[in-house]
């Protein structure tokens, strides 16, 4: 019935039910058990001269004790890999792409958090110069996050300037967690370098606010409109869903509550009332072996949920390694 319901959106009566699945019984005996399934809470009767359609409780039942997950076809997995490749410039473009990618595959409002950093450190410091009194410190992170701010100085910045900021500022942040770049830090590290210490307060001050961004969960997301056309919604409970959608803050501390595995959130059973009406799928992406960001999906209850997981769960695993190969050196 729910396969059916699914693929038709239309109340399944027991005739229907009989057809497409080629039961050997009557229709009086399909009623019935259709009968005790809806005093059980499994389906609901829209109207009186109706068939049945699933409730939050029956696909609940469904997706754990009969839905089967086929994993996507080889030829369907080198589609997603190449072209989540087209993007892979940095963890943050390989999201959006996947974003992007999952959303026009499953129909669904897309959304995926950046890697994890917790435990991430600093990989490397470049500077470039952007003017006579200005550069740009770029901060690469070992979870492949790429921040950059912009800093002035009362000097006139030339290459060797740069040279010698470049590699004291390696040399002091290299393999530093950036959640010990605080300004005790700062004042510690600017005092190590005597006379150079006049020079560099604005550089340090620019690495200080780029580590801080770095820390900060950076929310990706496409297919959103989707969700307006979304057929046992109505029109206020999507309006409330798309505000909702469009907090990052409170995206970000959602999505960083899910499982590690693969996990389906029906109707109420999502933390959030805006997703009273709708269903969250998610899958967490994995960075040097541990459970990182999030990918996830976002429609109708009545979507189709065997193909949208193992669609999901490609993605998640094709992004993962392409982050994985933007952080190996």
């Amino acid at each position: 019935m729910v396969d059916s319901y699914i693929n038709t959106g239309e109340p399944v009566g027991s005739k229907s039910l009989i057809a497409q699945t080629g039961l050997d019984v009557s229709s009086a005996t399909v009623r019935n058990d259709m009968a005790d399934l809806t005093n059980r809470g499994y389906l609901v009767q829209p109207h009186t001269s109706a068939g049945r359609i699933p409730t939050h409780l029956g696909y609940r039942y469904y997706i754990d004790n009969s839905m089967t997950v086929t994993p996507v076809s080889e030829q369907g997995r080198e589609y997603i890999s190449n072209k989540l490749y087209e993007s892979a410039d940095s963890p943050e473009s390989i999201l959006n792409g996947a974003t992007k990618l999952l959303s026009e595959l499953t129909d669904c409002a897309a959304v995926a958090t950046t890697p994890c950093s917790d435990n991430s450190r600093v990989h490397r410091i470049n500077f470039v110069q952007i003017g006579s009194h200005t550069a740009m410190a770029v901060l690469i992170v070992s979870n492949g996050i790429i921040q950059t701010k912009l800093f002035r100085c009362s000097y006139i910045v030339t290459p060797e300037i740069l040279s010698i900021f470049n590699q004291a500022m390696n040399e002091i942040f290299v393999g530093i967690r950036l959640s010990s770049i605080n300004r005790p830090f700062l004042q510690t590290a600017a005092a190590k370098y005597g006379e150079l210490s006049l020079l560099i307060p604005d550089v340090l001050i620019a690495i200080y606010d780029a580590a801080e961004k770095a820390c900060q969960v950076s929310i990706c997301k496409s297919g959103l409109t989707k969700l307006l056309f979304m057929s046992d919604t109505d029109f206020y409970s999507v309006k409330k869903l798309m505000e909702y959608l469009g907090n990052d803050h409170d995206l970000a501390a959602m999505l960083d509550k899910v499982p590690i595995d693969t996990a389906v959130f029906i109707g109420k059973e999502n933390s959030r009332v805006e997703l009273s009406e709708s269903a969250l799928i998610s899958s967490r992406y994995m960075v040097d072996n541990n459970p990182s960001g999030v990918l996830a999906i976002i429609g109708s209850v009545r979507m189709n949920y065997s193909r949208s997981i193992a669609v999901l769960n490609c993605i998640s695993e094709c992004a993962g390694n392409l982050i994985n190969e933007l952080i190996t050196i």
